[in-house]
């Protein structure tokens, strides 16, 4: 049984405007250990999707579909049931941590109250732990960085406390949500390198959630691509750096810098258009207005998520198997 299983997940709001499509579809799994990266342009609906998830998106909200971890569903637990499973078991590092941490606690204090919260520990055996886990992390000084205010930390140590907080309690499922945004490079890379270690050693499944391809190319072992609230592609990761389907994924990874571009200087390749209104989504396929091989069937028939070909890849695309591979291998490739 998978630790995780999300399956056609929708989550909908509505507004004066009409009802906004933030999820429209989300269906996943995750086994112990293993890394899924969920890929997209900003407004795809990747964050809504582990946010409700996480059961941090209800108000409102119209939520359906079933999120099953541990064969319990997490949309239809009460408020107190969740708050055992979060951070306890399913932990989440959001993308900017200094709104994330709170201005006026100390650090360790903050990450002693996620422990104090689930555990049945003193506050000197929760201060020790905190002090042990920005050691984890790779905190200077743990012991005095332990009682300084999320302001005395830089962004990155910012981003490793939340790390270290998220790891508290040993959960079997840790969400990151951009955990690199407004990082500069080596900081990225460590970063990454820890949340892969402490999978490795801990045997937590990883979801990580990011705009960058680049990002989850050492990182994934499953790759979600989302457009317009919607999964247009599913694939390991070799399949979707190597034999991708979609034209909306082969945009994405048309769009990453390569090291040769730059030395010849030659200009990044931006998916042309705009990601779509999520209350006025285009007919047929969302990402049709857009497509460079979009033909008469496109704007009328919206394509379904289904397998190609190859076992496990499924995609969301009217073109033909066949026209798949041709035009990756000798339109997209040549131009990467």
């Amino acid at each position: 049984m998978a630790l995780l299983e999300v399956d056609d997940l929708r989550v909908h709001f509505p507004t004066d405007d009409g009802v906004v499509r933030a999820v429209d579809g989300v269906s996943f799994s995750l086994e112990p250990g293993q890394t899924l990266g969920i890929v997209g342009e900003s407004g795809s609906g990747k964050s809504v999707t582990c946010m409700t998830i996480m059961g941090l998106i209800r108000g409102n909200a119209s939520i359906s579909g079933t999120a099953l971890f541990k064969g319990r569903d997490l949309l239809k637990m009460h408020t107190n049931e969740l708050r055992e499973v979060r951070g306890k078991q399913i932990a989440m590092i959001f993308q900017d941590p200094l709104s994330s941490l709170h201005p006026f606690y100390k650090v360790g204090a903050q990450i002693s109250e996620m422990i104090l919260t689930h555990e049945k520990v003193s506050k000197k055996d929760a201060r020790e732990r905190s002090i042990e886990l920005l050691k984890l992390v790779g905190i200077p000084r743990p012991e005095r960085r332990v009682d300084d205010y999320p302001h005395q930390f830089s962004g990155g140590m910012r981003q490793r406390a939340m790390i270290a907080m998220a790891l508290a309690l040993d959960p079997a499922v840790l969400i990151a949500d951009e955990p690199t945004t407004a990082l500069d490079v080596t900081v990225q890379a460590q970063v990454l390198d820890l949340i892969k270690r402490l999978r490795d050693e801990f045997n937590t499944a990883v979801v990580m959630i990011t705009h960058d391809l680049g990002v989850v190319a050492d990182m994934a072992d499953e790759v979600l691509v989302m457009y317009a609230g919607k999964p247009v592609e599913v694939a390991d990761r070799r399949s979707t750096y190597y034999a991708p389907h979609h034209p909306y994924t082969w945009g994405l990874l048309q769009s990453i810098p390569t090291a040769a571009a730059v030395q010849a200087g030659d200009r990044l390749r931006p998916i042309k258009g705009l990601p779509p209104s999520l209350i006025n989504l285009p007919s047929g396929c969302s990402f049709h207005p857009r497509c460079p091989y979009v033909f008469d069937r496109c704007p009328r028939e919206e394509p379904e998520l289904r397998p190609n070909g190859d076992p496990g890849h499924l995609s969301a695309c009217h073109l033909s198997v066949e026209d798949k591979h041709r035009i990756w291998q000798e339109e997209v490739v040549p131009t990467r």
